[in-house]
């Protein structure tokens, strides 16, 4: 018996359409592994659709009232409340995550985020007047940049989407969205949720491959071209926006560093490091996956990680023990099984280290010891749940591991030594530094990298300024 699978189409100046060739993929739920939905595979045309209706909505947008656009966001903030169990639902079928997870850690972030670029909508202003030249008054606006072409990942699907829309909405502007091609279906639930509340063409969907995101960032229309993916992706987006000069928002790769001191607590930082590193499968840009240690603690860390490992339990999405759910696709898969695969002579396993089950997707909590700084695994990012852990006999020494990867994203530093904290977090490269703690972020402060980790920033007032432009504005007071 064949199961018809769910149609989903792009939400293209307010209306849902197939792709204009025909063309359909097949979506795959990676608990099961089996397709459950086709989603469009669309081609220039459905490009141009969703170019054309940004573009002709752009000019009402971005004349609205702040207070009229903000309106809007706090509608969709609570449409999305309202339909929760739906969207999560969606997501946990477009990624295998837990339900129960994805219904506490997910949603309400989603909601106070957008809320939180509601209120940034009202704060779109320049810096007061004044006369810096004899009869002339010089006043700076800020302004929408205009139709943006955004591209979300497939680790936090609904998330991502977020974190691109709505700073780029409560600015002025307009969208065109593309999933990825593995986790539409959530995306496409947005669309019918925001379509009912924003104005046609403000907001648009449109499903695809890589070649409709290369369609997309390479468009005349948009402004700026944002992009949450590998570091790959986005050195490709850079140079097909270089040649129109668009704007680009990247947010790529991370290899986030743990250094934990000795005079850590121990049990304490086992315990939320193993759930920022395992969490949503490892697929985490800022995953604590890199553990570096103090080689007199190294030992007893390392047993008590493998032991907080094999207690993490992986499994199917309505499993109210699992703490995360499959890794999102069969090459996402292969990749994770390669690196353990390839392990030098002298790694050591110390837990996991192999897929669960054979039907989906599903990776064991796996914790290397033993590693060298230039092991494939210690400078090339896993997107698995990987832990990795390495020793370190000074702070010179573990700024030095630390710093020594090709990533900027995130990291975090364990210990009770203040003016220690002071120093890493200092002189830690990367974009955000957690002091005995890793993963929290709010909505008010930013997150993005440097580095091959990309460049802007997302959340806070940075990533809502990131979608505006500058205008300096000179009149002479003589008339």
């Amino acid at each position: 018996m064949t199961t018809e699978l769910r149609r989903l189409r792009n939400y293209i100046d307010g209306e849902f359409r197939d792709a204009a060739d025909g063309r359909t993929i097949d979506v795959v739920n990676p608990a099961t592994g089996e397709a459950y939905a086709t989603s469009p595979l669309s081609g220039q045309a459905d490009v141009d659709a969703a170019m054309d209706a940004a573009a002709a909505a752009f000019p009402a947008w971005r004349d609205a009232t702040p207070a009229e656009r903000q309106r809007v966001l706090l509608k969709i903030a609570d449409a999305f409340e309202e339909r929760a169990e739906d969207l999560i639902a969606a997501e946990s079928e477009n990624t295998g995550k837990p339900i129960g997870l994805t219904r506490t850690e997910e949603i309400p972030p989603m909601v106070d985020q957008i809320r939180f670029f509601a209120g940034a909508a009202r704060l779109l202003e320049g810096r007061s007047a004044g006369e810096y030249m004899e009869g002339m008054t010089s006043i700076v606006r800020r302004e929408p940049v205009g139709v943006c072409a955004q591209v979300a990942p497939w680790n936090y699907p609904m998330m991502m989407a977020v974190w691109k829309f709505a700073p780029a909405l409560a600015a002025g502007n307009t969208v065109v969205l593309k999933p990825s091609d593995t986790t539409p279906a959530s995306t496409v639930l947005m669309a019918e949720i925001i379509g009912a509340i924003a104005p046609k063409g403000v907001f648009n969907v449109v499903c695809g491959d890589r070649d409709t995101g290369r369609a997309m960032v390479e468009h005349k229309v948009p402004a700026m071209a944002s992009i949450t993916g590998s570091v790959r992706a986005g050195m490709q987006v850079a140079e097909s926006a270089a040649k129109d000069v668009k704007r680009v928002h990247l947010e790529l790769g991370g290899k986030a560093p743990v250094v934990v001191f000795e005079d850590a607590d121990i049990a304490k930082a086992v315990e939320d490091i193993s759930v920022a590193g395992f969490f949503n499968a490892g697929q985490d840009c800022t995953a604590a996956t890199r553990v570096l240690v103090h080689e007199s603690i190294h030992d007893q860390f390392v047993t008590e990680l493998a032991k907080a490992a094999a207690g993490t339990k992986t499994g199917q999405p309505d499993d109210e023990d699992v703490l995360f759910g499959p890794l999102n696709n069969a090459n996402q898969l292969k990749q994770v099984s390669g690196f353990i695969d390839r392990l030098p002579a002298h790694a050591k396993v110390e837990a996991g280290g192999e897929r669960v089950g054979d039907k989906g997707y599903f990776y064991a909590p796996t914790v290397v010891s033993g590693l060298r700084q230039e092991d494939e695994i210690i400078q090339q990012e896993v997107f698995g749940p990987v832990i990795t852990v390495q020793s370190f006999r000074d702070e010179e020494q573990a700024l030095g591991y630390a710093n020594g990867v090709e990533y900027a994203l995130a990291s975090s530093v364990w210990t009770k030594d203040h003016a220690r904290a002071m120093r890493m977090s200092k002189n830690l490269d990367f974009g955000c530094v957690w002091i005995n703690t890793h993963i929290p972020l709010v909505a008010e402060m930013p997150h993005g990298g440097f580095k091959k980790s990309g460049y802007g920033k997302d959340l806070s007032a940075y990533g809502f300024e990131d979608y505006t432009r500058i205008k300096h504005v000179m009149t002479s007071l003589d008339g």
